[in-house]
């Protein structure tokens, strides 16, 4: 699956996109747990920021599948 982080989360991770492979079954959280097992500096952000499955906005409990996009999005701020 493709998993893109957005705003702050890319600047931590260095990249926007990555590929993930998670075995079934899954969850946006499964992938999630994923990503701040290797970067541990994303965990502040959970909690707090919008997660999509294939461009819907979903919860962290939301079933995902091979060849889904999830996007992590922190929140925004400024003015």
């Amino acid at each position: 699956m493709t998993v893109k982080l957005f705003a702050r989360l890319r600047d931590l991770a260095g990249t926007g996109e990555l590929i993930r492979e998670v075995a079934a079954p899954a969850t946006v959280q499964t992938v999630w747990n994923s990503l701040t097992a290797e970067m541990p500096s994303l965990v502040k952000y959970e909690g707090t920021m919008s997660v999509a499955v294939n461009a819907e906005y979903a919860r962290m409990a939301a079933a995902v599948h091979d060849g889904d996009e999830v996007a992590f999005l922190p929140p925004v701020s400024g003015g």
